[in-house]
């Protein structure tokens, strides 16, 4: 017997010590009705369980069992004309603690399905400027054969999408600030494909496609090799390759002068430009790199007070080495400011410092970037909010932790007058919640775009999109308990050069496109509105309350009901 019916996209299943009759109580609902705007999406998840094993497609091709006779159900959407519709199968990943969890978006059309589990599915919607608003039915229908018997329709379902007059910005124009960032060697490592080839240029065009379907603001460019020492994978029992190289070969010639390629980093902010990620470019490898002598990650320019490793090849020894001397340093810097400043990009140029913890080794960094190359701006992540008041003019913008920004919150709204450009909020492996991690609730990737619009913040940055472990779709669990499963990543690499969503993606996606009509509504007058419908799924009465300090759970200090938010599509 098959079960079959319908979810909110914010369905979340956990495949481990399942009630016996889960499969018959989750499938209860046979419609939902959901809403979204011009330029928008709408989505709903159908639900397929069985008393015992069967295959499920979501394909019109021919399907057979690879291990012989088995029950194959088709799932067919027909949906009103006018918009267009997806399906696809999801996947399960397992968490830290070791229960498989919903959360990648397949590309495969057919799934084997164990009995008692249920196999969930994604539907979505898509809507453009020229959809007319109306009401749009949907129908699911749920057929069955075995072998060579005729298909017999077992179930049908159905959704209604009912598209508003409101037309949201094209995702380059979102207001929201994303700042996802990027880890291109990576992406060349997992598809074995040459670093800064056509091949691996081809792929990255599929990753930066997703990223500005976000509305992402900042491409990431790396200018020195493995800014973040891997990680410190090193220190992992199983480790796994995670170092970043520069995008810039170097070249030392007969006349002990440098001379740079900068053309894959060009190309790479031209094609980040072609998707509307424009806004900054944010440079790593250049500020608080990452140290562990002990390891023999250390610095290795004597008279420099950071660690940046520079590679060269040096024409005359055909040998390649690594810059050592401080001159030398100083003048591939300059060489490197004096590009950006060519290019007409210096003032989207942000110098990245992660998480700096000596403000005084700090200080001596900057001012040796500043007598290099004094046209250089700043953007700092920090836990420490005290680095706001560090005085360092040339940092522009400031991304504190988003435990601390809840901690010292008065702080740092006292100190926004002083910050000459944007105060956003980060997420990491920390805080525990909220976040975009396997194991938190799926509400609460949509509510921090809400909770930016609360605090009157710029946006949000999440440090990673595609930071994987060696094997990102069989171990979404990566050095635990440091960093939590889906801390790594926000896709997953697909088969084909393109990335695989998940469903935190959409979760994420959803809390934005809910900004901006949060910003369209109030220019239209609606702001009184919008304050209170944010004001109505927070429920602490102070930042700090969100502190892992004050011991609360999510449900104390937030909503976890996709309806009180959908209110905003809705009043």
């Amino acid at each position: 017997m098959l079960h079959f019916g319908l979810a909110s996209m914010f369905y979340k299943y956990e495949w481990n010590y399942n009630f016996w009759e889960q499969g018959r109580k989750e499938t209860a609902c046979k419609r939902l009705e959901t809403v979204c705007c011009k330029r928008d999406s709408a989505a709903v998840q159908a639900l397929v369980s069985g008393s015992d094993d069967f295959m499920l497609t979501v394909s019109r091709d021919p399907l057979f069992w690879k291990g012989g006779p088995l029950p194959v159900a088709r799932l067919e959407l027909q949906m009103d004309g006018g918009v267009r519709a997806e399906v696809k199968l999801i996947g399960l990943m397992e968490d830290d603690d070791r229960v498989s969890k919903s959360d990648v978006l397949l590309e495969q059309k057919q799934i084997f399905v164990e009995r008692r589990k249920i196999q969930q599915v994604w539907v979505e919607v898509h809507t453009d400027e020229s959809t007319p608003s109306g009401v749009y039915e949907g129908k699911l229908r749920l057929y069955i054969h075995e072998m060579f018997e005729e298909e017999r329709c077992v179930e049908e379902c159905s959704f209604s999408v009912t598209v508003k007059d409101w037309l949201l910005p094209e995702p380059a124009d979102y207001r929201f600030y994303l700042d996802l960032w990027q880890h291109n060697s990576n992406i060349a490592r997992k598809y074995d494909v040459e670093l800064w080839s056509e091949d691996h240029f081809a792929i990255l065009d599929h990753y930066l496609q997703a990223l500005g379907a976000l509305g992402a603001k900042a491409a990431s460019v790396v200018v020195s090799e493995i800014p973040w020492s891997g990680q410190w994978s090193h220190r992992v029992r199983r480790p796994s390759d995670l170092f970043e190289y520069s995008m810039i070969k170097v070249t030392l010639g007969s006349d002990d002068k440098l001379s740079c390629d900068f053309s894959a980093m060009d190309r790479y902010i031209g094609l980040a430009a072609k998707y509307g990620i424009d806004k900054e470019i944010e440079v790593f490898g250049l500020l608080s790199i990452w140290q562990d002598p002990e390891a023999g990650y250390g610095a290795i320019v004597d008279g420099v007070p950071d660690g940046m490793r520079v590679r060269y090849y040096d024409e005359s020894r055909g040998v390649y080495a690594f810059i050592t001397e401080k001159e030398h340093l100083a003048e591939y810097i300059a060489a490197l400011e004096r590009h950006f400043v060519e290019a007409g990009w210096i003032e989207k140029v942000r110098v990245m410092a992660d998480e700096p913890s000596d403000m005084e080794l700090f200080r001596k960094r900057v001012d040796f970037l500043r007598e290099t190359a004094p046209r250089l701006r700043y953007k700092i992540a920090l836990d420490h909010a005290e680095f706001i008041e560090c005085g360092i003019n040339e940092i522009v913008d400031y991304v504190p932790i988003l435990h601390c920004a809840a901690e010292q919150f008065e702080r740092l709204m006292e100190l926004r007058k002083t910050i000459p450009g944007k105060l956003m909020a980060y997420v990491c492996c920390n805080p525990v919640r909220p976040n975009t991690l396997l194991v938190s609730p799926p509400l609460e990737s949509r509510l921090l775009p809400w909770l930016v619009e609360k605090w009157q913040l710029d946006g949000l940055l999440r440090w990673s999109f595609t930071a994987w472990s060696d094997n990102p779709l069989s171990e979404a669990s990566y050095r635990y308990p440091d960093w939590k499963a889906g801390d790594l990543c926000l896709v997953y690499p697909g088969s084909r050069g393109r990335p695989l969503l998940s469903l935190r993606y959409k979760w994420l996606l959803r809390g934005i496109r809910d900004f901006e009509l949060m910003q369209i509504r109030k220019a239209a007058g609606q702001a009184e509105t919008v304050q209170a419908l944010v004001d109505s799924v927070f429920y602490f009465d102070h930042p700090s309350e969100l502190s892992p300090s004050s011991r609360k759970n999510g449900k104390e200090l937030y909503s976890l009901t996709p309806e009180h938010y959908d209110r905003l599509l809705t009043q």
